[in-house]
């Protein structure tokens, strides 16, 4: 079945949506919270409220494609629970590296301008995505948009892990100049 098929069942308040994108899109969202989350429970439990969350967004939206979409909620919310884990073992969770690697290029908001600037920044991040060459940009994104292990970036691009590490490496550097010469304290 088509996105715009599924949609519209979500639209229609048809049960059978939820099942159609479990079908369609189960294994790419328990993919993603698996990356972030590391527990094949937590990851299915993410996937489940993914699902829930699509069914209570649907009638105010009505995304052209479903993957982005259902990836962003399932994205986020792995990261919910991440934050709630550690925030009750009190730092003991594990955290997902590949944030841990692109904080260097972004400065922490503590103040609130900062989350006004959180925005802008994200913008500039996009156009800086698209200056980058296909494979480039393939990689940085399956490294910190989906927490995939270079490991696997690796496989997938056809590359060796050294190549992914040293191109994230680069990239992340590239990346910190363009926003400091857009202004951006970093």
């Amino acid at each position: 079945m088509d996105d715009k098929a599924i949609v519209a069942l979500y639209w229609a308040r048809d049960e059978q949506a939820i099942g159609e994108t479990a079908a369609k899109f189960g294994a790419y969202c328990r993919k993603i919270a698996d990356n972030i989350l590391h527990s094949a429970h937590d990851a299915e439990e993410c996937e489940n409220d993914t699902w829930l969350a699509a069914w209570n967004s649907m009638p105010d939206n009505r995304p052209d494609r479903l993957a982005p979409y259902l990836g962003r909620i399932t994205r986020n919310l792995a990261l919910d629970r991440l934050d709630g884990s550690r925030a009750q073992k009190r730092g003991g969770g594990q955290s997902c590296a590949s944030l841990d690697e692109l904080a260097e290029c972004l400065a922490a908001p503590d103040r609130v301008e900062d989350a006004f600037d959180a925005a802008e920044t994200g913008r500039l991040i996009s156009d800086f995505l698209r200056t980058l060459p296909a494979q480039t940009r393939t990689i940085f994104l399956r490294r910190y948009w989906y927490c995939d292990a270079t490991a696997d970036i690796a496989a997938r691009c056809g590359v060796t892990d050294a190549k992914v590490r040293v191109t994230l490496h680069r990239t992340r550097g590239k990346l910190a100049a363009y926003l400091q010469e857009r202004g951006v304290a970093l």
